[in-house]
């Protein structure tokens, strides 16, 4: 949201707390709309706001989380469908939603983008990855058959991939607030990735040429070689 501002795009944001988008509408100068992205009414609330203020260019669905390590086996069935809820219902809730005005932006010219931010973790199974795995291969399927579905149209549809990114709150949600463990998923790992590393990527993707489509960009620190493979410590060349 900063750094597309920074580039000069008209912006809303869209998220379920109402202060925390009010600080970054003051920093950014962006829209914001408060919304639960679960609740259909509270997506088509959103779809009538933004029609009011003229063609969308651009979707960036961003929401998502996971909720523990636990086993298949031992798992929580709720946490399977908060994860579904969220990392996939809600991109279809959206994206369904938003098409029609995407339609209208990309008949003005220079066409229309439908980003969705998924996660490693939806190309790369790991254990204890079980419902948040399922999840983000869902939407990885998403992505993929709503690129064919949109086969004709000017409408880039596009998946960054991220994998380990330090955030204030993925490891949190997902050990239930316990902070050193969330803190230990970090510990000692060379240059694990940024928020604003991730927001590059989205935006360098949406602002190529029209006619250039990044199907899926995969971005990962270099410490990190798969989702289960991380190495701590120092990163030196052998030999």
């Amino acid at each position: 949201m900063r750094l597309f501002r920074e580039h000069g795009w008209d912006v809303v944001g869209v998220a379920r707390r109402a202060d925390r988008l009010e600080a970054l509408a003051a920093e950014t100068g962006a829209d914001v709309f408060v919304a639960d992205l679960t609740v259909q009414a509270e997506v088509d609330a959103l779809r009538d706001y933004l029609a009011e203020l003229g063609p969308v260019h651009a979707l960036v669905n961003n929401a998502g989380g996971a909720l523990g390590l636990a086993s298949v086996e031992d798992s929580d069935p709720e946490d399977w469908v908060r994860m579904f809820d969220v990392n996939v219902v809600a991109v279809k809730r959206v994206t369904s939603a938003l098409l029609p005005l995407l339609r209208l932006a990309a008949a003005d010219g220079g066409g229309a983008d439908v980003l969705t931010v998924t996660s490693i973790a939806g190309h790369v199974a790991y254990e204890g990855g079980g419902g948040y795995n399922a999840s983000k291969f869902a939407a990885h399927a998403l992505v993929g058959v709503l690129r064919l579905e949109l086969a004709g149209e000017p409408i880039r549809v596009i998946e960054v991939a991220p994998g380990m990114v330090k955030t204030e709150e993925f490891s949190l949600v997902r050990f239930g607030g316990d902070r050193a463990k969330a803190d230990a998923v970090y510990e000692n790992v060379a240059h694990p990735l940024v928020a604003e590393d991730i927001a590059e990527a989205i935006v360098h993707a949406i602002e190529l040429p029209f006619y250039v489509n990044t199907d899926l960009i995969t971005i990962k620190p270099v410490a990190q070689a798969a989702p289960h493979k991380v190495v701590r410590g120092e990163l030196t060349p052998r030999g």
